[in-house]
């Protein structure tokens, strides 16, 4: 009672000490009020800005630093846009020494104006607004996010259609603004996008917390599929095992592993996304992954039980009825980090969703991401209660915690696996692993079918039928992973294996600046590398941000770009940036930076891959595709992990894009 009454206060408390600051606030309006059906109608977004704070102008270029307001539509068979959105006043220009650059800003308010032609009696017109107020005071910055809808009674007029509306509407061309950026364009999708790096949605954003809560609990549930996951659940049974008063415990455990998730997805956003980055990539996390996985594989198979060291354990046993707590708390915080080696796709893109300057609701979101993890790690944890009823239950239980204590040690192989591609060792070679993963096969099919025994184990008199079909499964695995010895491909394992050798290609001098990509191709390993290469061939650039420790990768490689469909357009119609987030080899000095983003130092190729996709893609997660024009434009909306289909459709719609500009 006593944990609940604290876990409640922090709840209630949290959000006081995280009070959200509002500088600058929003309302809509429409003018003229009773417009016909056929009429152009201005629809005004007002901005009233405190006092001592500023807004970024949307005219601005997004290169200079700040983020610029950015203004955008839901596309809608009501209205049609009409021009691009005009600034009432005009920004002021200034000069400001953080960016080194003349910026566009507002004081007290501001009016952005968005011309639209209606087309319907009953017209419902919704925005989405992203913005940035800092003061000059103390030099803090907010980032906001806003929805304002209005709906808009027309009186009959003519009849107008989509069609005419389109033929009709004034698209301006672009214009230079003071800044000597272009003024905001109006997308046929009809979305503005006052940014030409931030792409048009054209599509309602993920705005309400409830949405937004739901889709974080579905990544918490997918996550529990990851591969990592399950040699937790074993270790869970094991522990639990042990313990009295099991469902009440239980229950802790669950609570405690959703506070933990919470806490972790608020000093997450304190350190930033490149911090998860970190926790997947670099050498210490995945090495401590590694220790802990064999740890945990030894105990299992019986050397010794998982507990806190000795003399911590004698003083929880002192506390009584207490005792017990603090080690299943243990217990909840080595799911929870272990967990992130394998589930950093999803809460990296969860987090950077949630990070628009509201404070608690990446709290929320982590609590109902760790949700899922609670209720079924809680239901394990439960589970061996219900054993000790069943007869005979302690044998084959033994036995199952053999077999995932060999499962763990296979799996520990892939942490020190990570280390070896980021830092391009090349040490663990694939055949390396894939034999390894062969022994531990054979070993677990000969265990299961009797013939090697662990010292608790009971001596088997018959075979039954489920452990053949178990046996069956594992050396039937081991016979499936021998042909990638030489080097065949593995569907069933791909992104988990190392990625396959890459076929040596027919120029026999590499450009320096190019790597050996699978399927004969080759893309550059900076993107500043090929800008100047496309502009001279003309092509569009795919950017490739991807990992050397990314799973979804090298399924992406070796199942999506094999396709003869995929890699002929890959190689024809597009230049390639293949960009690693994880390459641990240093930059050159003169080319090290500060970023804008996180104001860190950038020493890294792989810092600076990870911050071109943060900063301006608003993206953590791999594989992650953008394609962009000669002037690294943004053409259409990125794609992430697909299928050949899908992937082939974005490929063909960014070369069209490419080619109608």
């Amino acid at each position: 009672m006593k944990f609940l009454k604290i876990l409640i206060f922090l709840i209630t408390v949290l959000p006081v000490f995280g009070q959200i600051e509002k500088p600058t606030t929003w309302s809509i309006e429409s003018s003229p009020k009773n417009p016909n059906v056929g009429d152009i109608v201005e629809v005004k977004l007002k901005a009233n800005i405190q006092k001592d704070w500023k807004l970024y102008s949307s005219k601005m270029s997004p290169e200079i630093g700040p983020l610029i307001t950015v203004i955008t539509f839901k596309k809608s068979p009501d209205f049609k846009l009409v021009g691009g959105i005009t600034e009432n006043p005009s920004p002021a220009k200034v000069y400001e020494e953080i960016w080194e650059s003349d910026v566009l800003i507002h004081k007290k308010s501001a009016t952005f104006i968005q011309k639209i032609k209606i087309l319907n009696a009953k017209t419902s017109v919704n925005a989405h607004i992203e913005f940035q107020s800092c003061t000059d005071v103390d030099g803090r910055c907010v980032n906001g996010k806003e929805d304002l809808e209005i709906k808009i009674k027309a009186l009959p007029g003519e009849k107008v259609t989509q069609k005419d509306s389109l033929e009709s509407s004034a698209v301006p061309v672009d214009t230079p603004s003071e800044s000597g950026s272009a003024t905001p364009k109006v997308k046929a999708s009809g979305a503005v996008d006052s940014a030409s790096n931030i792409p048009p949605t054209g599509s309602e954003p993920e705005s309400s917390l409830w949405k937004f809560l739901l889709i974080a609990f579905g990544a918490g549930f997918a996550s529990i599929f990851m591969p990592c996951i399950y040699p937790i659940m074993p270790m869970t049974v094991s522990f639990f095992t042990k313990q009295k008063d099991g469902k009440s415990k239980a229950i802790f455990y669950g609570i405690s592993i959703m506070l933990i998730f919470a806490v972790m997805g608020l000093i997450t956003m304190l350190l930033g996304a490149p911090f998860l980055n970190f926790l997947s990539t670099h050498w210490l996390p995945n090495l401590i992954f590694f220790v802990v996985f064999i740890l945990f594989g030894v105990s299992l198979l019986g050397a010794f039980e998982i507990v806190l060291p000795h003399e911590t354990v004698n003083k929880i046993d002192r506390l009584g009825d207490k005792g017990g707590l603090i080690g299943i708390f243990f217990m909840a915080l080595t799911l929870v980090v272990v967990s992130f080696s394998c589930t950093v796709p999803f809460v990296g893109t969860l987090l950077i969703a949630a990070a628009q300057g509201e404070v608690m609701r990446p709290v929320y979101g982590m609590l109902a991401f760790g949700l899922p993890f609670a209720l079924v790690f809680s239901g394990l944890a439960m589970f061996p209660q219900y054993l000790k009823k069943m007869p005979k239950s302690g044998g084959w239980l033994n036995e199952l915690k053999a077999v995932f204590g060999f499962l763990e040690f296979a799996l520990a192989l892939k942490f020190l696996s990570n280390i070896d591609l980021a830092y391009n060792w090349h040490i663990i070679h694939r055949n390396i692993f894939l034999v390894i993963w062969i022994v531990i096969a054979v070993i677990i099919g000969i265990y299961i079918l009797g013939y090697m025994r662990m010292p608790k184990d009971d001596k088997i008199e018959k075979l039954t039928l489920s452990r053949i079909v178990f046996a069956t499964i594992f050396l039937s695995l081991a016979i499936y992973m021998t042909p990638g010895v030489a080097n065949r491909p593995l569907s069933l394992l791909s992104g988990i294996l190392p990625p396959m050798p890459v076929a040596e290609h027919s120029e026999s001098n590499l450009d320096p600046k190019l790597r050996k990509l699978p399927h004969n191709l080759v893309g550059f390993k900076d993107f500043d590398d090929a800008l100047p290469h496309a502009q001279s061939v003309n092509k569009p650039i795919l950017i490739d941000f991807t990992g050397h420790a990314c799973a979804n990768c090298r399924k992406m490689e070796e199942n999506v770009w094999s396709d003869p469909a995929v890699s002929s357009r890959l190689r024809d119609d597009f230049v390639i940036a293949s960009l690693y987030v994880d390459d641990k080899e240093e930059l050159p000095k003169e080319k090290q930076y500060i970023s804008k983003y996180d104001n860190k130092l950038k020493v890294t190729i792989g810092d600076k891959n990870i911050d071109l996709e943060i900063g301006k893609y608003n993206n953590n997660a791999q594989p992650f595709y953008i394609i962009v024009d000669t002037h690294g434009e943004m053409l259409i909306k990125p794609q992430g992990y697909c299928s050949v289909d899908q992937f082939i459709e974005f490929l063909d719609k960014g070369k069209a894009s490419f080619q109608s500009i």
